[in-house]
């Protein structure tokens, strides 16, 4: 029966919308943004509000109502992924017994706090309602370093499920459990079966994948199930989840390839079992970090995990004495039991002990562990005591030390692959360390059906090859007609751009034989890195000749300001001459707030250059942020260049991230540094780089190399150069007194 009120909604409908339809009294058709405003505050229990299939630009939508438990109030899509809401869209869900499905948040960004949250404001939260089959893809703010949510879960007895989560780019736990008000604390929420894709590098604090809770509200519970669910390269920052309260449980879990860790940063009694690790030996992939009291970690899987410090494989954390709520408790009455290790190239106890962090681990058992290392590298690493940490019937198949053999039996263990994927020992007598019958997620279970779970990165050269002829026509052409992969090679010839060239997708140029292609340009730049775009160069001759005659050129630079999505920049058997037509002349120039994932140069020459090769120091505010997470400079030639080869700059004393990292070997530098306006004083200037490895280069009348060490132990080689200029390099800790941390080993003075 259609009910009164209800024929006077569809009545008033009809009226003031373009087109409003509904099939039955309790199921509201919306075409138009107006339609549903006209009808969302009238929403009653077992009604159905669907959204016709299109695109739903600036769509701030309020889902509010009392539902019941057998009539839920439900806003879904015509047809599941063909509704897009996009430009300065959300969605906010407040009452009871809210269902939604079905939507894909993209193209756009949310005007508010959060794309999705569970409450209209602070006093209007939802309590058992769900959002489900729905999609956020890449839905950022333009602005980097602008906070949100995507998703935040307020209230009680909600569910977040089945959905696809990919590509957080702006700074901001993906998604948040909160436990602000007493309305949300011991909120047993649900969060399972949904796919976190990829979450790029952020560069610094600030790229979490699921928080529960805040450090301010950590010693309350939140009993919140994270289970099944499926974690692909969410490489934010060290922290994929973090636990910030108590008594949750993050169960059955998959993190494939995930550079980062499950921490338990705050709060007590949390359980964490049956997940799944699989580093695939990804750099910086992380298992479990342990802090707090009454942790329980049992029966866990962990494979091919190459993390240390704080993002190792498994880590036991010092506590701070008395610690503030938002430091580090005491590790108290944790239980590790019946885990399998293989191939964790790093187990770390007593982690991140220092003056502050002396409060070591008590009253904690490590029983019935598996620990099996198909290398030499013993994973072990004490940083303190840890006699409060008793340890007895694990097993190792490598010499134990000796401070833990009493509780560590060395056993040779075969190992082999099971059903679900995972290996066990071939004596199926031993039973150690995780069960047999540990089930494994399948990632097509997660997420949704009708979304692909496409390559995080493409790939340089993974499209089609464009051959075109040595002009400026030509070039300016392939740019507009290539696709993300594609290669364009250029014929034999000499000529110059007129204009730049700017990268907005996945470039190679090269020549079609190499050193055969001379290029030069009339505008400040050659090739602009924007949004969306990384760049290789092969085999080309670049010169500044033809350049403005003004300070401050340079060959690639990225967008100046406000750059999203991380870039590539690969450089190889290139050549690059005659950048001095005035002072400042520079190779590269990165923009505040872009971020590199990776810039290699490799098997090139520079000479005669007035500026800097790399800069990459935009980032001078201490905030923890950063330009470039892997830096590589091999096999090449600086001659003649008046700044630095790189200036590599990580300020603040943030310990949450992993970089950057700066490899330099087999180069040659020859009178590099020695400008009047290389304010540095140096031919390598590294502040604060997390890893440094210099080795068997050529130094010649070159400036000093100046490493300044600031938090995080960074690890510093420089051995096996040759220079002839004293100093050859100055190392200085800026955070820690005594002696530098760095190696510097069998470097040659030549006269």
């Amino acid at each position: 029966m259609v009910s009164i009120k209800k024929i006077a909604c569809i009545f008033s409908l009809l009226l003031t919308t373009q087109y409003a339809f509904f099939a039955h009294a309790d199921e509201y058709f919306i075409e138009t943004k107006d339609a549903y405003y006209a009808i969302q505050d009238n929403l009653n229990a077992g009604d159905t509000v669907i959204l016709k299939n299109g695109t739903w630009h600036d769509f701030e939508i309020l889902f509010s109502g009392q539902g019941t438990a057998d009539e839920p109030i439900r806003l879904t899509a015509e047809n599941a992924g063909q509704v897009i809401i996009s430009g300065q869209s959300n969605l906010r869900l407040a009452g009871q017994y809210l269902e939604v499905s079905g939507l894909v948040f993209k193209n756009g960004y949310t005007p508010t706090s959060s794309v999705i949250e569970f409450r209209k404001d602070s006093s209007e939260l939802a309590f058992h309602s769900r959002v489900t089959q729905t999609v956020i893809d890449n839905f950022n703010n333009p602005d980097k370093t602008e906070s949100d949510y995507w998703v935040a879960l307020y209230g009680r007895y909600n569910r977040f499920d089945h959905n696809h989560i990919v590509g957080k780019r702006n700074r901001g736990v993906t998604v948040a459990v909160r436990l602000n008000t007493e309305a949300s604390q011991q909120n047993q929420h649900r969060i399972d079966h949904n796919y976190f894709g990829y979450r790029p590098t952020f560069g610094s604090n600030g790229g979490e994948t699921l928080r529960i809770g805040t450090s301010h509200y950590s010693l309350t519970d939140s009993l919140t199930i994270v289970e099944n669910n499926y974690f692909e390269q969410t490489n934010g920052e060290v922290e994929i989840i973090s636990v910030k309260s108590g008594k949750n449980i993050i169960r059955g879990n998959v993190f494939l390839e995930a550079q980062g860790t499950l921490t338990m940063r705050h709060g007590n009694g949390n359980l964490i079992e049956e997940n799944v690790f699989i580093g695939n030996k990804v750099p910086h992939t992380g298992g479990i970090r342990v802090i707090n009291k009454d942790q329980i970690i049992r029966n866990n899987y962990l494979e091919g995990l190459t993390g240390y410090r704080f993002g190792s494989g498994f880590t036991v954390m010092n506590g701070v004495p008395n610690s503030r709520i938002n430091r580090y408790h005491q590790v108290e009455n944790a239980t590790i039991t019946n885990n399998t290790l293989v191939d964790v190239e790093h187990i770390q106890l007593a982690a991140g002990s220092d003056s502050e962090r002396s409060a070591v681990p008590i009253n904690s058992v490590m029983s019935g562990n598996l620990i099996i290392n198909r290398t030499t590298q013993q994973p072990f690493t004490l940083f303190d005591d840890v006699s409060g940490i008793k340890f007895s019937d694990n097993v190792m198949n490598q010499a134990p030390l000796s401070e833990l053999k009493y509780g560590i039996k060395q056993q040779n263990v075969t190992l082999e692959r099971a059903a679900n994927g995972l290996l066990y020992p071939q004596d199926k007598s031993l039973n150690i360390g995780a069960k047999r019958d540990l089930r494994v997620l399948d990632k097509s279970t997660t997420g949704v059906s009708w979304y692909p779970k496409v390559p995080a990165v493409i790939a340089f050269g993974s499209g089609e090859t464009h051959a075109i002829e040595a002009t400026p026509e030509a070039l300016l052409a392939a740019f507009e007609v290539a696709k993300s992969g594609d290669t364009i090679a250029i014929a034999a010839g000499e000529f110059t751009v007129p204009r730049v060239l700017f990268v907005d997708k996945v470039l190679t140029i090269k020549a079609q034989e190499a050193g055969s292609v001379k290029l030069g340009f009339e505008k400040s730049t050659l090739f602009e890195i924007l949004d969306g775009g990384s760049l290789a160069l092969d085999g080309v001759e670049v010169s500044g000749t033809k350049s403005p005659d003004s300070y401050g050129n340079s060959v690639i630079r990225t967008k100046k300001w406000g750059m999203i999505e991380n870039y590539r920049l690969r450089v190889t058997n290139s050549r690059f001459v005659d950048l001095n037509i005035n002072h400042s002349f520079h190779f590269f120039v990165t923009g505040k707030g872009a971020f590199a994932d990776e810039i290699t140069l490799q098997g090139n020459t520079f000479s005669a250059v007035s500026g800097d090769i790399l800069q990459l120091d935009a980032e001078i505010e201490d905030l923890g942020i950063y330009n470039a997470e892997y830096v590589n400079i091999q096999n090449n030639a600086f001659t003649d260049v008046s700044g630095a080869v790189v200036k590599l700059y990580r300020g603040g004393t943030d310990e949450s991230t992993f970089g950057p990292h700066l490899l330099v070997n087999q180069n040659t530098l020859n009178n590099v540094g020695q400008g009047k306006r290389n304010k540095t004083g140096a031919s390598l200037f590294i502040h604060g780089v997390q890893v440094t490895d210099i080795e068997q280069n050529d130094f010649a009348d070159t400036k000093v190399i100046v490493v300044e060490h600031t938090v995080g132990e960074p690890k510093t080689v420089i051995r096996q150069n040759t220079y002839n200029t004293v100093p050859f390099v100055t190392v200085e800790e800026l955070r820690f007194p005594g002696p530098h941390t760095a190696v510097l080993d069998n470097n040659k003075q030549i006269k």
